[in-house]
């Protein structure tokens, strides 16, 4: 019987072998995923999200811990991790693509393949664990990034600036402006009056999900679950994060087709560039966005004046200078020995990142919701951070004595099986190797 198309190129395509694996990106993974962590469960798995606005406020300023913990928090941290989880996965694409030209073979019939088994384990986390899910998302958004492969350096920068701010100004202005700019004044009015009715019901709405992940057994914990997913994610504004996450994607391709964190040295003087206005672009671009939330909070700005839609793009400049801050800053770090060593404690967890990811789904289900603690609305900002910390160091001591003894995570094993097509060997054979060696294999790699 003769092959299906693609079939022979998945046969020749194999996962990273030692000695195709560059340890600052799994460190830079690792990084990431604790900061994915900590914004996950502040800001969804705690409950905050659901919980009525006045008693977040409330519990937020019952001491200046919890005030230093939620501004901080909101400074460095909220929307900041994200886009270097999203970076990594362009950078990785392009990692995969130079592969195949190597091999003489087209990077497509195993990149989609691993993109639809990758759909899947979302939806299983998804439906399953937890509704914050971007898995599926990131499937869907990697396959439009096989658009841009062939596209130039410049025209790829390009592409990228347009789709990380375009998509959520134009989401925002839709969302706000769509019925006036298709109906007419009295239609927006009337809309507008009739969001207002509803916002009631949206309230009782929220405390029942509320409700249901916090109190009830595993299978009310799913109703809830896929209740919050529609009334939280699944829209129309899905397509403006798909938008920003290829954007954020088409970054990564461009900096692993410079080569900037194959040869952190030859590419120093880049880096410090992109160093400096990182920070720069990060600390005016967070500040305003947090000056802006906090005048809200307190009534003296008011959300829907036209000119905050400019607070759309600032916030999003804020969010990926400081993730080039802190990318830049860990590579650079990463040159120097000592450095090197201690950073080098991160790098297991991101060459796991998927199981990881999902198992801090499934920890936060266990510490928040009535399947496990119930802790869900009863830990403040203070608290809920450091709890989550610590959760993480779990995780990362974890990693280190899972990849001493197998090849993979048990994800990334399941991923890499279904790719390839037949199981992958997953013990280590003889005595188990260092997981500080300095090559190792992560799925987003290949």
């Amino acid at each position: 019987m003769s092959a299906r198309p693609g079939e022979e190129a998945v046969a020749e395509a194999r996962p990273v072998e030692v000695g195709e694996r560059l340890d600052v990106l799994d460190v830079l993974r690792g990084f990431a995923l604790g900061g994915v962590f900590v914004s996950n469960v502040y800001v969804w798995m705690s409950g905050r999200v659901l919980r009525p606005r006045l008693a977040v406020q409330v519990e937020t300023d019952s001491s200046w811990v919890n005030q230093a913990a939620n501004e901080l928090f909101q400074f460095f941290v909220n929307g900041r991790f994200m886009p270097i989880f999203s970076f990594l996965f362009g950078l990785g694409f392009c990692v995969q693509l130079t592969r195949a030209e190597k091999r003489g073979t087209s990077v497509v019939p195993v990149y989609t393949r691993r993109l639809r088994v990758m759909y899947l384990l979302g939806l299983v986390h998804l439906f399953g664990i937890w509704y914050g899910d971007v898995l599926n998302m990131y499937a869907v958004a990697g396959l439009l990034l096989l658009l841009l492969r062939e596209r130039k350096d410049r025209t790829l920068l390009i592409w990228a600036g347009v789709l990380m701010f375009a998509p959520m100004l134009v989401g925002q202005v839709v969302q706000r402006y769509g019925t006036l700019l298709l109906y007419g004044p009295e239609a927006h009015a009337a809309a507008g009056e009739a969001a207002k009715a509803a916002a009631k019901g949206m309230a009782e709405t929220r405390a029942g999900i509320f409700a249901g992940l916090s109190g009830g057994g595993y299978l009310e914990w799913l109703r809830a679950n896929t209740e919050a997913y529609f009334l939280l994610f699944f829209s129309p504004m899905m397509l403006t994060h798909i938008g920003t996450t290829v954007g954020r994607f088409t970054l990564g391709l461009w900096a692993g087709r410079k080569g900037l964190f194959h040869d952190v040295e030859k590419n120093r003087a880049t880096l410090k560039r992109l160093w400096g206005w990182g920070l720069g672009v990060g600390l005016v671009g967070s500040g305003v966005a947090v000056v802006a939330g906090v005048l809200m909070r307190k009534k003296l700005l008011d959300f829907q004046a036209p000119w905050t839609l400019v607070l759309v793009p600032v916030r999003e400049l804020g969010a990926v200078g400081l993730a080039t801050f802190y990318v830049t800053s860990l590579a650079l770090l990463f040159q120097r020995e000592r450095w090197r060593r201690g950073l080098m404690v991160l790098a297991p967890a991101g060459r796991m990142a998927v199981t990881n990811y999902m198992s801090q789904s499934v920890l936060g289900m266990v510490v928040y919701s009535g399947v496990g603690f119930g802790l869900m609305g009863k830990t403040g900002p203070a608290v809920t951070i450091a709890l989550t910390m610590g959760l993480f160091c779990v995780q990362v001591a974890w990693s280190h004595w899972w990849l001493a003894r197998y090849r993979f995570g048990p994800v990334e094993w399941v991923w890499r099986s279904l790719t390839y097509g037949k199981a992958q060997p997953m013990k280590r054979s003889g005595d188990p190797r260092p997981v500080t060696n300095p090559v190792s294999e992560n799925p987003t790699h290949g």
